[in-house]
């Protein structure tokens, strides 16, 4: 039991599973006050994590005294979204204690992976832009980069998702319910952040003109820390995520006056705020938390930095531009651009070219999305109502703009000048954050090749002939710590006879496994580790959905947000064609295939919930229907989240990735699937283009319409009645939608489909890409039937997918935008 750690961590280097067990034991008496008889499930993981932030904690304070000595510049990554998953495995992996933890629990009588099961998901973030962000503070601690996250503290995180006769039904998510063991509270670090009142206009002793905002009330913003432990665990940087709650905590006078609701009313009101992750904003008070939340935590993140920076600089602004760099991961921290600038002119009485100049080497902005939908507006009147100060230095600094560098490009080019205000004209004027956001920023960039082509070229033209070298692109990438090694343990062990054990760190030496990618006896090794996690997933298919799969059956995955532009549908019309074909024909010639998908629907979006609801009654159908002799299964696993998915992604033999070409920015899921062997069937979109460069198109499936082919079916005027009746199939699967074949008794249950599709006028061009993607699936099932050639393509995934890496990703941004450098803890 005394046997030593064999990690090559040099942190942890010399720690035995006895003392660690010693450690665990300790903690659950001292700590968390229980005792080994009487201990639950939930105590002993408490007392695992204590015992592990030992060596986190002692990490962060080093971490943090090299930063400090060396006064460090640093890049603030602020995001409205942080999708962390569960942090026990990933620490453990990280230090290199997961064995360690392991022999030592199992000594105690407790299975490592039940313990890791009590943990909550941090599911502070809706999908891929959450689970990126997430991935890039793993990957700049790893890379010794000084860095801080910054977000909401949600108390809910994404809801809870449960299906009732086949409907999603959202429910909270209280992931915190009973404490995190991985955050720690910092009073010391508070923030006050006004909101509301009137700006007043005074003269100050010079006879210059100065603003004061006179707010009506004024939020406090509590700091929690969760410390981003890097791999190797040198480095431990800091998530900080701000909790909101009133100034002042308790009425009492109103209390004792009777008023015991309205005592608490502020309190309440104040707690709002980061109460709920994306509150439905389809209503006006709804689109008044939202932008309340953005301001709030992007306030909350300046006033941080800046007492920092003060700490050591005083009043020296000088030098802020250069130690501070600023990404704000999407538009939803735009409003801290404005909010900088208030800072600086208002409080600290700079002048504004110098300002603005600070601003402007401060910020640097990644766009995600070229969906007009997701490019954020503003109303006027809101921004007037909540945040009138800032209006103002919005309303300065597009005058400015607009005068002076629009005017100098294009001049009496009032179209251009409409086009690139920050302002919307119209029935209502609009506050343009994507605008906003570009005219801040030192750079913008996109998050794959064909999408910072599309930003350049669709979005944002304009922008990029006024600034040429502004706009550029830095590809998404995943950490292979949590997305191989922790979730994939029989593979990596594998990769680490194969080529070493440095992957981790350096994942272009996965390369060396082509050379195994036609040996047999490799062969047999690596698509056995694949079948074993289809076993182990079968489980995990069972126990949440009481349906029986096998897993010699091709697992066929899509997992993401419930979105028209991602086409669930689509895999559904096709899951619907293949049924019919067996019904047809009980013989129809295909390899047995379980369609697996796992996603959310936005609350409020109705269609997407139609969506999930119709592929539930087709899976009730096809799953419960002896004439098709098993061969074909549906299975739509509840509540998607990381943890889940970290389960789903080692057993993909498919990866769905068939979004419209043009609209998906880049994706993660696709990298992920990749990298632990599943073949991509998709569309040229997003990083699909150049995972399909990597790996090679012998190895992908591809389909469907180009980004060029799409603009030009939609110039030449789409119909999809075209398809409709032209491909009987298309019909007779669009027609069944109408019919009660699926809901018994309830004819048209499903027809809000088959509407979106021709009435709608199919705005992501299902119908049009739908005969490719018949085809393309039959490429599919005749590769997997080859079994050699399907390993082959397998392990070729797993193999070139270095680029995919997110270290990859960090470096670019330091290379093209941040400028920072490496200082390893002491």
């Amino acid at each position: 039991m005394a046997k030593s750690n064999t990690t090559p961590f040099a942190v942890t280097a010399n720690v035995t599973a006895e003392q660690f067990k010693d450690s665990i034991v300790k903690h659950l008496n001292a700590t968390h006050g229980t005792d080994v008889n009487k201990a639950s499930n939930r105590s002993w993981w408490n007392a695992t994590a204590s015992a592990l932030n030992e060596y986190v904690y002692n990490g962060l304070s080093n971490t943090q005294r090299t930063y400090f000595e060396n006064d460090t510049r640093a890049v603030h990554y602020f995001s409205l979204e942080f999708l962390m998953g569960r942090l026990t495995g990933n620490n453990l992996h990280n230090l290199g204690l997961f064995n360690v933890a392991k022999e030592a629990l199992n000594d105690l009588g407790i299975d490592i992976e039940t313990l890791v099961d009590e943990e909550e998901d941090m599911a502070l973030g809706n999908g891929g832009l959450g689970r990126l962000a997430a991935c890039f503070i793993d990957s700049l601690a790893t890379m010794h980069l000084p860095a801080v996250g910054y977000g909401i503290h949600y108390e809910h995180g994404l809801f809870r998702q449960e299906f009732q006769q086949g409907r999603q039904i959202e429910r909270p998510d209280s992931w915190r319910e009973y404490g995190n063991p991985f955050e720690i509270c910092r009073p010391e670090s508070v923030q006050e952040i006004p909101l509301y009142g009137y700006v007043e206009t005074k003269f100050d002793e010079n006879g210059h003109i100065v603003k004061q905002w006179h707010p009506n009330r004024v939020i406090k913003g509590v700091p929690w820390d969760v410390p981003v432990v890097g791999y190797e665990g040198t480095n431990v940087n800091v998530l900080r995520l701000w909790e909101s709650r009133a100034s002042d905590f308790f009425n009492w006078d109103v209390f004792n006056a009777g008023g015991y609701h309205d005592s608490h009313r502020e309190n309440v009101e104040a707690e709002t705020i980061s109460k709920v992750l994306y509150p439905n904003d389809e209503t006006d008070a709804g689109k008044e938390l939202r932008l309340i939340q953005q301001y709030f935590f992007s306030a909350c993140s300046l006033k941080d930095i800046i007492r920092r920076y003060r700490r050591v600089h005083n009043d020296d602004w000088s030098k802020f531009s250069a130690q501070v760099a600023v990404q704000l991961n999407d538009t939803h921290p735009a409003v801290a651009i404005p909010e900088l600038m208030r800072l600086l002119v208002d409080e600290y009485n700079i002048d504004w070219d110098t300002s603005w100049t600070i601003c402007r080497e401060t910020f640097s902005y990644t766009n995600h999305t070229l969906l007009p939908e997701a490019l954020e507006k503003w109303s006027v009147r809101l921004f007037e109502k909540v945040l009138p100060r800032h209006l103002e230095i919005i309303y300065e600094i597009n005058r400015r703009f607009l005068e002076e560098e629009v005017e100098a490009k294009w001049p009496g080019d009032d179209e251009i000048k409409a086009k690139l205000s920050i302002i919307e004209e119209g029935h209502e004027r609009m506050v343009r954050m994507g605008n906003l956001s570009v005219i801040g920023s030192n750079k913008v960039n996109g998050v794959a090749e064909v999408h910072s082509a599309l930003v350049k070229s669709d979005l944002f033209p304009e922008f990029d002939a006024l600034w040429p070298e502004k706009l550029t692109n830095v590809t998404n990438g995943v950490t292979p710590r949590r997305w191989i090694k922790a979730c994939n343990p029989k593979l990596s062990a594998l990769i680490d006879e194969t080529v070493g054990t440095e992957w981790p760190t350096n994942l272009e030496l996965l390369r060396d496994l082509d050379k195994k990618a036609d040996d047999a006896k490799f062969q047999k090794t690596f698509m056995d580790i694949k079948h074993e996690n289809k076993v182990e997933l079968t489980k995990v298919i069972k126990d949440l959905t009481d349906i029986d799969v096998d897993p010699s059956a091709i697992f066929d995955i899509q997992i993401k947000r419930l979105h028209e532009y991602k086409r669930q549908h689509l895999n559904l019309l096709h899951i619907m064609a293949l049924y019919r074909r067996l019904l047809q024909n009980p013989d129809y010639d295909m390899h047995p295939r379980v369609f697996i998908f796992g996603a959310k629907a936005a609350p409020g979006y109705a269609l997407a919930k139609d969506i999930i609801y119709a592929i539930n009654k087709v899976a009730d159908k096809v799953n419960n229907d002896e004439r098709i002799k098993g061969k074909l299964k549906v299975v739509f696993l509840p509540n998607y989240r990381v943890s889940l998915a970290e389960k789903m992604i080692p057993a993909a033999d498919v990866s769905e990735q068939i979004s419209t070409a043009g609209k998906e920015a880049s994706g993660t899921g696709n990298m992920k699937l990749a990298m632990n062997g599943a073949i991509t069937i998709g569309t040229l979109d997003g990083a699909n283009i150049e995972i399909a460069e990597e790996v090679g198109e012998d190895n992908v499936v591809i389909f469907g319409l180009t980004v060029d082919e799409v603009k030009a079916v939609k110039k030449a005027g789409y119909s999809p009645w075209d398809y409709y009746y032209g491909n009987q199939e298309i019909k007779a699967v669009l027609d069944w939608f109408e019919t009660d074949y699926f809901t018994p008794g309830k004819p048209g249950e499903l027809a809000s489909i088959k509407h979106s599709l021709l009435d709608g006028g199919d705005p992501y061009l299902c119908l049009a890409d739908f005969e490719s993607y018949a085809k393309a699936q039959e490429q599919v099932d005749a590769k997997y039937k080859d079994s050699k050639g399907w390993a082959r393509s397998a392990i070729l995934n797993t193999a070139y997918m270095g680029k995919f890496n997110s270290d990859r990703s960090i470096q670019d941004y330091v290379d093209r935008i941040w400028k920072l450098k490496a200082y390893k803890a002491q």
